[in-house]
């Protein structure tokens, strides 16, 4: 049974999620369409641009992404205590970078406030409510995320209608080990696909960013401050700026132990070092062309968090779609089956195979 979107996310739970959003029927997001011959390659710009772009006025930290054929990841963190501690002119100079707003907002917003009668200003603060809620809003985020993205392909392609699926799909990242798992995956979707041979080919991924920041800082930092064309329909009034720049992915952080990291924490719980161990590993073992040899010893970041490594291989290039709605180890899969009153939560088998000596 289809579960509600406002049952599925609760930052309460966890802030961390992994979204997917695929294209309807053979359109193509990205890359070569064998039966018209055209290449979208250039629309996987669109998606990363837009992703990193969106993370810099909503309360939402992107963690990894990979932009493929026909649908994205991403992993991002939901950060409601951020979007609390703007201010109001704060939160409405954010919405206005996205949509227009209603004429007493721009009036809000311009030398006009102090003529602002007492019921214009309560009605102010109202809306700023509904926009700080959005700011916060996992939804809300993919919403302007797809349309843009939908609009722009549409208006290429000269057609109107769908041009995703549906609705994009979630699940829940409720441990150190679901977060880890889910990065893994995502950045080593395009060398599974076999569009890459290494991760550090896979552009369009945010393995491919990280290691091009640490490589070139410079060229990074300038890439950060390009901006996309704002579409029609969207933008601010004028005088109020655009967004023109783009948030860094977020950090990573090393932690001594899971015990150590806080999930209200904004990093990624890991050492980078250890995270690029993993995903090399990973990545030769899964390799539809080039698949290499499981090491005798595996990365340590899996000894850390108690995952089996060779269950973690053998499931790398499935593992998410084992899970429904959350992925986790099996006692925090337990826990959120009976907070939402469910029997059986799907991925238990995989959780207790992978997240050995977290079982519980």
């Amino acid at each position: 049974m289809t579960r509600p979107r406002s049952s599925l996310v609760c930052v309460l739970e966890t802030p961390w999620y992994h979204v997917v959003s695929r294209c309807v029927r053979r359109a193509f997001l990205c890359g070569h369409d064998h039966y018209s011959g055209q290449s979208f390659e250039h629309r996987r710009s669109w998606v990363e641009k837009r992703v990193l772009q969106l993370a810099a006025v909503f309360a939402v930290d992107v963690a990894a992404y990979a932009v493929m054929s026909n649908h994205y990841h991403i992993v991002l963190r939901i950060d409601p205590g951020r979007a609390a501690a703007w201010s109001d002119e704060e939160v409405l100079r954010r919405w206005t970078q996205l949509f227009t707003g209603p004429l007493l907002v721009q009036r809000a917003l311009s030398i006009d406030r102090g003529t602002l009668s007492a019921a214009e200003l309560a009605t102010v603060a109202q809306i700023t409510a509904v926009y700080r809620g959005r700011l916060a809003d996992l939804s809300w985020f993919m919403r302007v995320l797809n349309e843009r993205i939908a609009r722009q392909a549409n208006e290429e392609d000269k057609v109107k209608g769908h041009f995703w699926e549906g609705r994009f799909k979630s699940q829940a990242l409720l441990d150190e080990q679901a977060i880890l798992s889910a990065m893994a995956y995502v950045d080593l979707n395009p060398v599974r696909a076999g569009m890459a041979e290494r991760p550090e080919e896979s552009e369009y991924t945010s393995i491919w960013q990280r290691l091009q920041a640490m490589n070139q800082p410079a060229a990074w930092a300038e890439a950060l401050e390009e901006a996309p064309p704002v579409s029609e329909g969207e933008g601010s009034p004028s005088g109020h700026p655009q967004p023109q720049i783009k948030a860094p992915l977020l950090p990573f952080v090393a932690t001594t132990s899971t015990a150590d990291y806080s999930p209200g924490l904004a990093c990624v719980p890991f050492a980078f070092d250890d995270y690029l161990e993993l995903v090399d590993t990973v990545g030769r073992a899964v390799h539809p062309r080039k698949r290499g040899h499981i090491p005798e010893h595996a990365p340590k970041i899996l000894a850390r968090l108690g995952i089996d490594a060779e269950s973690f291989i053998r499931y790398a290039s499935r593992f998410l779609k084992e899970f429904g709605s959350a992925v986790g180890a099996p006692r925090h899969l337990a826990e959120r089956a009976a907070r939402g009153q469910a029997k059986y939560l799907r991925g238990m088998y995989a959780a207790r195979r992978v997240f050995a000596s977290k079982a519980a």
